[in-house]
């Protein structure tokens, strides 16, 4: 039987299930809201951030991150990241 197919499976897994994002820093204190709360406030703040007419997705440039956005059910959904840090909100309807 061949088990390098099911071993090189298993190992993308592994590296993909580390990758996700985390509430935790890496001393294994909580992660600050600061900095989702300062991207959702600049992003509301920046006028090229607001929703074009008709879009579904859109996306712009605040201090230091690249957003992105698509509107969903409940309001829209906003992720920004620059390299090292990425935030995700929601702005309710």
């Amino acid at each position: 039987m061949r088990t390098g197919l099911p071993l090189a499976i298993l190992a993308a897994l592994a590296v993909l299930a580390g990758c996700g994002g985390s509430d935790r820093d890496t001393t294994g204190a909580p992660a600050s809201e600061a900095p989702a709360r300062e991207a959702r406030a600049a992003f509301v703040a920046e006028p090229s951030c607001r929703r074009p007419a008709g879009a579904s997705r859109w996306g712009c440039s605040i201090p230091s991150y690249r957003c992105q956005a698509v509107v969903t059910d409940r309001g829209w959904s906003v992720s920004c990241s620059r390299p090292g840090r990425s935030v995700a909100f929601v702005l309710r309807r």
